[in-house]
């Protein structure tokens, strides 16, 4: 019977015998996809290589990585160790193409290592394919299965995509029967959910790539990635329907029943199999760099770490145990995994210390959760404030308290336990001491505690009084600043607008009796406006009465662009799709800039659509209307909410433009946006609007920048400028100019062009021809060249070997302080010695590193040409043998 290290080495050599490279698991903290919270698929470390933005100098790769599912999206805990086949912590054994083999050899790689090499029984297997996959279904055909054990299946179950939009493809899953004594029916049937057909392997096609719209065209690199879990694979190669059951987890399990002194099976098995489960997890995320703590993946490996401790504290263990068992551990997986040797006792101080430190208060919390059971009347929930006490006071997570009530058929009031921890962020907050740029911003919550918070006139008038309730100066409340004093100014009304929702403060003046304040910004913190300020002529009191004056011209600008945005969100949507969502924007008296949702650029016809529309909607110079109403009942009629806001009992709704088909009550409001911001009396007062254009904001966040009004008509007339002197200097009129620059453009190429032919050429004959040395067998032509770019190297480098017609080439240039070098090799010279080779060993004298290509051809660049020498002398190293 097979190890599950044997198996785990059988799958990686068989792949490695196919030409695949096999590559080493990477960490469970991701490196490149910060959305992860941890590795959780094979495919994570290759995500780069599918989307094309890395290359790496192999094509096929093989591995089995670590992988854990405990927290976020994929999050398995509740459920481990009272089910056959859950793991916070499993390997995950796949073979991927990048670009190179498809479906006609990816499915007999498969099946020939499942029935030949594991020697899995054909008859007992059956497969998926996505119903519209005829490809796949005519290889599994041809192999030799059934038509009848080929599912066809129409729902995402056999179809892959890496987000909304993107890389996607269909999958093929391969399904062992258990048997017919095992409850359950084939994929697709009514019996899919028993456990008689488990799936063992998918397979993903990754043939497509999806687009906003729902439509999908063909990759032009189509990948393969597999996954196939080994827990799961050696159980089945172990004789058993229980991954548990596998010699690695059996050992797992004896180690914790020795350390406690208890039976391994029976009733205690769900304690030992949660304790050799999260053994794995815990051990693995220590070994990876994650520190228990109290956020982040911290968090989830302490929350794993004290599952684990309490089910050995329900076996009776006295003592730490966790740390007792890192051993038995290395020696079932330090050989596949070294980092576990070498972080050995890291992993034992680390959970020894957490173990004991949880031990302290284990035995009061648990005494506290069951006198408050045995109060409850018989099936009642236990109460949300002792399940938060539990969590408060004793650290007990709310997962870790419904586990331990599991084992009793009991609840927890979930709800009352929200809004228990709801009341304690409340109480945090008022306590909360944290820094601003204005005070600390405790001093603002004691300020609204004082005299509540500060009514906002502003949606109706730009000039109002109020009262002086507050000065602050250096992080304190003063009664009084003179001329010159920077100072945070409270009242109690006020028509200033604070910065929130992308909208920038208002500014403006501020006057009593016998004082000026000149307002620079206004913030908003806990209902608070805060006026920041500097005193500009006699001495600002508190108590005193104020006018408060808004700079109306800047407000103007701010309207005008905070009322483009609603449109140009709008517009944004219509062009573009519904996914098009707002993911930040900034509404400022001199441009604007909103952020949203979409994977790739917009093309020039799309911009110019969406300022079409947006005018069109400006000079439709229709009202601007604001209506207050529940958040439910504004979702209710379509209205857009707005990124990072949060929103109270009632909101308001902004609506403009009128349209054939949209929203509000009436079917026919153009924009409907719950927004707090200040906006135009109508979509006129915008004036026109002028889009800059777009860009990358962030992975799947573009950012559009805009101008309204007189700077959008100041900006058009520069341009408009720029493209009367751009015609004088042409020669042509403005109606001309395109074709002109066209003609100028093939023209350039055309002399380029033949500059590089000349450049040719001349490295190719002349003086300048390099000489051919003979170097263990091998015909090897080495020269260094002078304003040749790297992208001409490849020509010259298949020229030289033209004339070898057997050799190696290495072709080194400066091209105005830029270094590039190329490599190449004959054909029939790629079984002794590698172009790639030849480039590793002469790209570093010249200050460069990397580069990559084929056996045949490779590439790279450097910094300092002066190293050339030296990298000749590697490459004729490597030549040498």
């Amino acid at each position: 019977m097979p190890s599950v290290n044997d198996i785990r080495s059988t799958f990686l050599n068989y792949f490695e015998k196919n030409d695949h490279t096999v590559v080493d698991s990477s960490p469970l903290v991701p490196r490149n996809d910060p959305t992860l919270m941890f590795t959780n698929s094979g495919m994570v470390q290759f995500k780069n290589c599918f989307t094309g933005l890395e290359k790496r100098d192999y094509v096929r790769a093989t591995s089995a990585q670590k992988c854990v599912r405990a927290g976020g999206k994929h999050n398995d805990l509740d459920n481990v160790g009272y089910t056959a086949r859950h793991h916070t912590f499993f390997e995950m054994l796949g073979n991927f193409s990048f670009g190179d083999y498809f479906k006609h050899e990816a499915i007999p790689f498969a099946w020939n290592l499942i029935t030949k090499e594991f020697g899995i029984p054909a008859e007992k297997l059956s497969v998926t394919v996505y119903h519209t996959d005829d490809e796949a279904y005519d290889i599994w055909k041809k192999l030799g299965v059934p038509e009848e054990r080929i599912i066809r299946i129409a729902t995402s179950d056999n179809f892959w995509q890496m987000g909304d939009t993107g890389p996607c493809g269909p999958c093929t899953e391969i399904f062992y029967d258990h048997g017919d004594h095992i409850w359950g029916g084939p994929p697709g049937s009514p019996e899919e959910d028993g456990d008689r057909f488990i799936e063992i392997w998918n397979l993903v096609f990754m043939q497509n790539e999806k687009f906003a719209d729902g439509s999908m065209i063909d990759l032009d690199m189509q990948s393969i990635d597999t996954g196939m879990g080994l827990e799961r694979i050696a159980a089945l190669l172990q004789g058993s329907h229980d991954n548990y059951d596998t010699d690695m987890m059996k050992a797992l399990i004896e180690a914790s029943a020795h350390a406690t002194s208890t039976d391994p099976f029976g009733d205690q098995n769900v304690h030992h199999r949660v304790i050799a489960d999260h053994l794995r997890s815990t051990s693995f995320l220590i070994a990876d760099g994650v520190m228990p703590s109290n956020e982040g993946r911290g968090y989830v490996l302490r929350r794993i770490m004290r599952r684990a401790m309490r089910h050995a504290h329900l076996l009776g263990a006295k003592d730490p145990v966790m740390h007792q068992l890192v051993p038995s551990l290395v020696k079932q997986m330090g050989d596949a995994y070294p980092e576990l040797r070498s972080g050995q006792a890291m992993i034992e101080e680390t959970l020894k210390h957490e173990e004991t430190r949880f031990k302290t208060t284990l035995d009061r919390g648990l005494r506290l959760l069951e006198d408050e059971l045995g109060g409850l009347p018989d099936g009642a929930k236990l109460p949300g404030e002792s399940a938060f006490k539990l969590y408060d006071t004793y650290g007990f997570p709310l997962d870790l308290t419904q586990d331990a009530l599991r084992e009793k058929g009991l609840e927890v009031d979930t709800d009352g336990f929200d809004s228990a921890m709801a009341d304690q962020k409340a109480k945090a907050r008022a306590a909360w001491s944290g820094s601003g740029a204005t005070a600390d911003a405790t001093i603002w919550f004691e300020i609204a505690e004082e005299h509540g918070v500060t009514e906002f006139l502003g949606y109706d008038t730009e000039v109002a009084e109020g009262q002086v309730l507050a000065l602050v100066q250096d992080g304190a409340c003063v009664q009084s600043v003179a001329t010159g004093a920077d100072v945070s100014i409270v009242v109690n009304q006020t028509p200033f607008y604070g910065e929130s929702g992308g909208q920038v403060g208002d500014s403006g003046t501020i006057r009593v009796a016998g004082a000026v304040a000149k307002v620079t910004d206004t913030k908003k913190v806990a209902g608070v406006f805060i006026h920041i300020a500097t005193v500009i002529e006699g001495t600002l009191e508190t108590g005193k009465a104020a006018e408060l004056i808004v700079d109306g011209a800047r407000r103007a600008h701010i309207r005008a662009n905070h009322s483009a945005t609603h449109l140009l969100h709008e517009a944004l949507r219509v062009t573009l799709g519904d996914h098009v969502a707002q993911r930040g924007s900034l509404n400022a008296p001199d441009r604007l800039r909103f952020d949203f949702s979409h994977n790739k650029g917009l093309s020039a016809e799309e911009l110019a659509k969406v300022q079409s529309d947006v005018n069109g909607f400006i000079r439709q110079n229709t009202a601007v209307e604001t209506r207050i109403m529940t958040p439910d009942d504004a979702r209710a009629i379509g209205a857009q909410a707005q990124f990072g806001e949060k929103y109270g009992d009632e909101v308001r709704v902004v609506s403009m433009g009128m349209a054939e088909t949209g929203k509000g009550v009436d079917g026919k409001t153009y924009s409907l946006e719950l927004c707090g911001g200040i906006h135009v009396k109508r979509t006129g007062d915008i004036g026109a609007c002028v889009i800059l254009g777009d860009q990358a904001s962030s992975a799947g966040v573009r950012r559009v920048e805009a101008l309204t009004g007189q700077a959008a008509l100041d900006h058009l007339a520069a341009e408009a400028d720029r493209g009367t002197q751009i015609a004088g200097l042409l020669k042509t009129p403005i109606a001309g100019v395109v074709d002109r620059v066209k003609a100028l453009s093939e023209e350039r190429k055309r002399l380029e062009q033949e500059v590089a032919n000349l450049k040719k050429e001349l490295a190719m004959s002349g003086d300048s021809a390099a000489e051919v040395v003979e170097i263990n067998g091998i015909k090897f032509v080495a020269q260094v060249l002078s304003g040749v770019s790297g992208k001409d190297l490849r020509g010259l480098i298949d020229a030289h070997k033209d004339n070898l017609g057997s050799g190696a080439v290495l072709l080194i240039s400066d091209d105005d302080g830029k270094v590039a070098i190329a490599t190449g090799v004959t054909d029939d010279l790629t079984d002794r010695v590698s172009a790639v080779d030849i480039l590793k060993a002469a790209v570093t004298p010249l200050g460069g590193k990397g580069g990559g290509g084929r056996p045949s051809m490779a590439q790279g660049g450097g910094k300092d040409i002066s190293g050339a020498d030296d990298a000749i002398a590697a490459a004729t190293q490597i030549l040498e043998g």
